[in-house]
């Protein structure tokens, strides 16, 4: 049994991107890049991927990773490490996304000292920068109450402006800040078995997003804001700027 550990969930296909975790930038699969940082940055931290296909455990635990085969029928992530850690055994859970290749030491202590402070869940986001970033469905917007505590989740820009509409620009971003939710998590394992016994939300099958399932019954996800670069992979455009950043 372990205080803490990070569990990686991995899943083989992807609609927008098929096989993405597989696909090779710089001659190594983005799953070992994410696997590697992990390493690198949080060497202290028992690390473990649950996956649902052999090629994935295959190209895990070849590189010297642990993996843990969990059913191919989850519709979730979250679904996916809670079946993993029935055998990790963890006390605290931190979910880290398969395709954040940046994830940082800062931003993985930062979700641990949340739980600490009292959190059954927690998560990270990031202001956005660019207005066609805001734009992007592919990035997730989060609002957020005063004392940090998620309110909702969503594709579409969020928060509007009623006065400027569809005229928003970066001036705009500057002044008002919006925030990016990033594929970071943290949970109680408790939490994390309660969250798996829900059924899916109606938001969540409609935004696509799990962690709504969370908000739409009635509890916290704890947001903090991380300042550290990060990208994730979502589509083959995503892979090739990556690419661009390793030089």
């Amino acid at each position: 049994m372990s205080a803490v550990a990070i569990i990686v969930p991995c899943r083989l296909e992807s609609t927008r991107f098929p096989r993405k975790l597989l696909h090779e930038i710089k001659g190594r699969p983005l799953l070992l890049w994410v696997a590697e940082r992990l390493r690198n940055e949080t060497p202290e931290i028992p690390l473990w991927f649950a996956v649902d296909d052999v090629l994935l455990r295959d190209c895990v635990e070849e590189a010297g990773f642990q993996a843990i085969m969990t059913d191919p029928a989850h519709q979730s992530g979250t679904d996916r490490i809670a079946e993993a850690n029935r055998t990790v055994k963890a006390d605290h859970v931190i979910n880290v996304q398969a395709d954040e290749p940046l994830v940082s030491a800062a931003q993985i202590n930062a979700l641990a000292g949340m739980l600490k402070a009292g959190a059954e869940m927690a998560t990270l986001v990031t202001r956005f920068k660019r207005i066609v970033d805001f734009y992007d469905a592919n990035q997730v917007k989060a609002v957020m109450r005063t004392d940090g505590r998620a309110l909702y989740f969503s594709r579409s820009r969020l928060p509007a402006s009623r006065d400027l509409g569809l005229t928003i620009d970066d001036d705009w971003l500057k002044e008002n800040a919006c925030y990016r939710h990033l594929g970071l998590y943290a949970y109680h394992a408790a939490m994390l078995e309660r969250i798996c016994q829900l059924p899916p939300g109606r938001y969540e099958q409609s935004e696509k997003l799990e962690q709504l399932r969370v908000l739409e019954n009635g509890y916290d996800i704890t947001c903090a804001v991380t300042e550290d670069p990060t990208i994730g992979i979502d589509t083959p455009k995503d892979a090739e700027k990556y690419a661009a950043m390793l030089g």
